[in-house]
């Protein structure tokens, strides 16, 4: 196990280059979904999350140096060195979970022009859409929360973490790491249940941390597939529905294409900053978002924790530099 290690300032940083603008402080947040997440935690104005390694638990810290109009986001592995194909593969996760290739310019653009989107997208501008790191923390961040609020979900995912996620202690603070399939695979049903799962949500967890511990069932097979396709395909695993596939298609693999359907948390807020008429979101209205459907439920969320106080709003844009300038990309 790797032992303790200075902080950021003096562990060594390594550069995550990333397309201006960049609201680190909310994509974080929109990952989390709450701020009592075991796994992905916002501490002291920067992004700390522990993974579980070949090499041990590593503790990484990732923070903007910068600003949001000009980043300089960095990333240090708190608790020692790993090697360097480690710590290659660490970056390489940030980037893909932070969302660091994306250009927001185009969906900024789209969203400030969009009736009641403007002022949240104003808020969030910078954002990135983030996405769980791997195939099986993307089941494993969705199966708790079916037919719950998140809330609730959140609740039973943080036992999950505390039961079956390796940990380490840094600074004289413990840091979880997200369960690895193997740790699931193995366990107990009745262990699993004692988190708060039911036993059809225990029984699914664990016999897809199985088929993906042993190689049947694998990230390419959906993320190779067009988006219809791969709903059809996730449904066929016995207790993932439509709104289970909807989600790890949007959060897992980033199809911005999606909406959850039936989402009655998303469709709340989205039902509150579009103005529309209490109860279940119409096909009609989210399909008028065409290929943005998914970042409905990203600004419907975000619009929740700009409101409970916990994403910073960013700046305006001085005129005349930035995207609230530019025309639509419709």
């Amino acid at each position: 196990m790797p032992g303790e290690s200075p902080r950021l300032g003096v562990a060594v940083s390594r550069v995550l280059p990333t397309v201006a603008p960049f609201h680190l402080e909310a994509t974080v947040r929109l990952l989390q979904r709450r701020p009592t997440n075991r796994v992905d935690t916002w501490v002291d104005d920067g992004y700390r999350r522990a993974y579980a390694t070949s090499e041990g638990v590593w503790l990484v810290e990732t923070r903007n140096v910068g600003s949001i109009d000009e980043p300089d986001v960095r990333f240090a592995i708190l608790n020692g060195s790993p090697s360097p194909a480690t710590e290659a593969v660490l970056a390489a996760s940030l980037r893909r979970t932070l969302g660091l290739d994306l250009d927001p310019a185009a969906v900024q653009r789209w969203a400030e022009r969009k009736q009641g989107l403007r002022a949240t997208a104003l808020a969030l501008r910078g954002f990135r859409p983030p996405r769980f790191p791997n195939l099986f923390e993307t089941v494993g961040s969705v199966i708790p929360f079916q037919q719950l609020s998140l809330d609730a979900g959140a609740s039973i995912l943080g036992r999950l973490v505390d039961r079956f996620g390796a940990s380490v202690v840094v600074d004289g603070t413990r840091s979880f790491a997200f369960p690895t399939p193997e740790s699931v695979a193995e366990a107990d049903l009745d262990t699993l249940r004692s988190a708060g799962l039911s036993r059809q949500k225990a029984e699914t967890l664990r016999r897809l941390a199985a088929r993906i511990v042993s190689g049947e069932l694998k990230a390419e097979q959906f993320g190779a597939l067009p988006t219809h396709e791969a709903i059809a395909a996730l449904t066929q695993e016995q207790g993932i529905g439509p709104w289970s596939a909807a989600v790890i298609l949007l959060r897992g693999f980033g199809r911005m294409e999606v909406f959850p359907p039936n989402d009655t948390g998303a469709a709340r807020g989205l039902g509150a900053l579009l103005a529309l008429p209490p109860g279940p979101l119409s096909t009609e209205v989210i399909d008028r978002f065409g290929r943005y459907r998914g970042y409905l439920y990203f600004y419907s969320l975000g619009a929740q924790l700009l409101g409970r106080g916990l994403i910073t709003p960013a700046p305006r844009v001085r005129r005349g530099t930035q995207s609230s300038q530019r025309t639509s990309c419709e």
